[in-house]
């Protein structure tokens, strides 16, 4: 398994590319302002339109799933996201299922950010095998930062964790947590795994040890 980190910048998730030996698994896609980047960097691994094999994502705000209704149309790939946050994408609206944000919020985010409509293929839970893509990982199910968040744990105890974590500074819980308890809950899940090393949506990768929570 090759990971190959994309970080796209300012208000743009990271993504995460990752060769198997069936071909490619991108883990989010970034905001819509930053396709050309990520375009970029998935040509440069040698990813094309019938070796990618599968998006995931690890919960619906714009800034990880804005470029999938492109990239769906291009690579004819299949999209796949928990099930809580399949309401984010369909209807746009990163507080569908929060309870922070009111309606001023929502309309200011929809005017300021590119934010596509789209549906995923399917949906993904707790232990999903991600082996029939060539990933030896499973999906974990990671709630607080959405509902419907998820993070991918590889054999080799690789987490790639979505917006639990970040790592701007130092490595910390992220800075939006809409529930509190559930987030905590997921910080003590991903403690008990053994994790080597964290694959955040903003800030560099880092060593689990580095955590200290």
């Amino acid at each position: 398994m090759d990971i190959k980190t994309i970080i796209l910048g300012g208000l743009a998730a990271n993504c995460y590319l990752i060769g198997t030996a069936k071909g490619f698994i991108l883990i989010d896609t970034g905001r819509a302002s930053k396709l050309s980047k990520l375009e970029n960097e998935i040509k440069s691994a040698g990813c094309k339109p019938g070796n990618l094999n599968l998006i995931i994502l690890t919960h619906g705000d714009f800034d990880h799933t804005g470029n999938c209704s492109y990239l769906r149309d291009k690579y004819h790939v299949k999209i796949a996201m928990h099930h809580d946050d399949i309401g984010m994408v369909e209807k746009g609206d990163m507080f569908w299922n929060r309870k922070t944000g009111n309606a001023i919020a929502k309309k200011i985010v929809n005017a300021l950010f590119r934010i596509t409509n789209f549906s995923p293929d399917f949906s993904v839970d707790e232990g999903y095998d991600l082996s029939e893509y060539g990933m030896d990982a499973k999906i974990l199910y990671l709630p607080g930062h959405s509902k419907g968040s998820i993070g991918i744990i590889t054999s080799d105890r690789e987490l790639f964790c979505g917006d639990l974590f970040m790592n701007n500074s130092k490595p910390s819980l992220g800075s939006i947590i809409d529930e509190p308890e559930e987030a905590n809950a997921s910080l003590r899940k991903v403690k008990g795994l053994n994790v080597n090393n964290v694959y955040p949506g903003h800030g560099k990768p880092f060593s689990m040890s580095a955590l200290k929570m």
